[in-house]
């Protein structure tokens, strides 16, 4: 076999039994992503850090080119060039072959490994501790109590809603900073986290923000409600250092945000974990909860689930290709069957299972 075929060979074999040793191994992969993890996070991030664009945006849209222009140049050339028919197949199934060792790599060595570790429920708080009724309500309240006190030291626009006024980008790292003296793995450099140029993409699909485990970069949706980015970049920053459940990512961005110096960024965290938890005391029909809810504040009221701008998809629905149902359907599809793949059973629902780890962290912890 050539080099050229060889050598992706080996790599995807490597990676094969890097993927089987994390699945049966949580010690092996704790041991990565704490000992050997942070070096290459630290490089590759640093790296892709020179650029104010996001570099994993574009080797997606490079991606989409290669597949859209390559099958029907296949096709053509298969055609006309009846002589060489074997060697133009083996040009292009090397050149596949290189880009699927480049994929299967890096989400091997910067995400799949990631899903084996020690869940942060074990490491810090009592795991199996149970969690009663009585505990989500009083959390329940003081979110609440905490949020309508936030709301009122935060700056308001003419329509009374909370609005960012403070460089969220350097009061993230500073509290993803202050939060690694609680959780080391936060520790290290953090580059800015990049706005992607196709936000509005994102937005059909629901999404706040994207991790590229491919160029190990943090990008967030421009397009969204500024009150988001405190929240969404601490999230992805997370990610960034080898925090891949989503319902972890969200446990230390609240973490983060709420122990940060800054209200706006308290506010932002608060106001995040207390819809989670409103909408688990409602799924769960936690009926003596219910009255809490008309002691939220006006200002909360105002600020709370918002996503988009007003008007949003009347100012931009020129933009739209496919449909915005079809793009949320099949993002959530895929989000769910990564998660599920990844050995959480929880699928999409793992974002939302943030409320079992604040709970642990309010009362059960170690």
């Amino acid at each position: 076999m050539k080099k050229r075929f060889l050598i992706p060979f080996i790599i995807c074999a490597v990676m094969l039994i890097v993927n089987i040793i994390a699945r049966f191994s949580r010690s092996f992969s704790d041991f990565y992503v704490q000992k050997i993890f942070p070096y290459v996070s630290g490089f590759l991030s640093r790296i892709s850090g020179l650029v104010s664009f996001s570099v994993g945006e574009i080797m997606v849209f490079i991606g989409i080119i290669i597949i859209t222009v390559s099958i029907p140049l296949f096709i053509v050339l298969m055609i006309i060039r009846k002589g060489k028919r074997r060697k133009t197949a083996a040009s292009f199934a090397c050149v596949f072959l290189w880009i699927f060792t480049f994929v299967f790599s890096s989400e091997t060595m910067n995400c799949f490994v990631m899903y084996r570790c020690t869940p942060l429920s074990e490491r810090y708080f009592s795991n199996g501790a149970e969690r009663s009724d009585e505990q989500l309500t009083e959390l329940y309240s003081m979110l609440i109590e905490k949020s309508n006190e936030l709301s009122q030291k935060v700056p308001r626009d003419s329509n009374n809603r909370f609005y960012i006024s403070c460089d969220y980008m350097n009061e993230a790292k500073k509290a993803m900073a202050k939060s690694a003296q609680n959780f080391e793995q936060l520790s290290g450099n953090y580059p800015d986290a990049k706005p992607l140029k196709c936000s509005f993409f994102m937005s059909q699909a629901g999404l706040l923000g994207v991790y590229f485990p491919f160029s190990m970069e943090s990008n967030y949706n421009k397009d969204a409600v500024d009150t988001n980015f405190p929240s969404t970049i601490c999230h992805e920053y997370a990610h960034l250092k080898g925090i891949i459940q989503e319902d972890e990512a969200n446990f230390l961005s609240f973490i983060a945000t709420t122990g940060s110096d800054n209200s706006e960024f308290q506010y932002s965290g608060y106001l995040n974990a207390l819809e989670y938890v409103h909408n688990e005391i409602y799924s769960q029909d936690i009926i003596s909860a219910y009255p809490l809810t008309d002691t939220i504040s006006d200002e909360v009221l105002n600020d709370w689930f918002r996503f988009l701008p007003d008007n949003y998809w009347e100012d931009n629905s020129s933009k739209e290709i496919l449909s915005t149902e079809t793009v949320e359907t099949a993002t959530s599809v895929a989000i769910d069957t990564n998660i599920r793949l990844n050995g959480r059973e929880d699928g999409e629902r793992a974002y939302s299972m943030v409320v079992n780890l604040l709970l642990d962290y309010y009362f059960t912890q170690k």
